[in-house]
């Protein structure tokens, strides 16, 4: 009974706090590999200089994207997903899975 209410509680919190609740955890280093492969020839990940879209050392400690949205994981999932001003959209061109190993990637930058 103490284990559910526990359980409980701890959802309850993760909730509140806006975690969603099908958040993957991903992989950063299969993100590397996937960011070097797709996106390092338009985006810096050693730098916040600008190639053909902006740098994106630090991307997770910043206040917003480009776009002005917040910083977090379903803006940037977003923004993969549909592109954004020269960006082209990637949804069909990675897998789910590919997608979360990138974000877990740029949270290390």
């Amino acid at each position: 009974m103490k284990k559910a209410f526990l359980a409980a509680g701890c959802l309850g919190l993760l909730l509140a706090i806006g975690v969603p609740m099908n958040a993957a955890a991903g992989d950063a280093k299969k993100g590397k590999a996937v960011f070097d492969e797709n996106c390092s020839m338009c985006h810096n990940a050693t730098s916040t200089e600008v190639l053909v879209g902006p740098g994106l050392k630090g991307l997770f400690k910043r206040a917003k994207l480009a776009s002005g949205k917040p910083v977090n994981d379903a803006n940037v999932l977003n923004t993969i997903n549909n592109g954004g001003d020269t960006m082209p959209p990637l949804a069909d061109a990675l897998k789910p899975a590919d997608k979360d190993n990138v974000i877990a990637y740029l949270k290390t930058l």
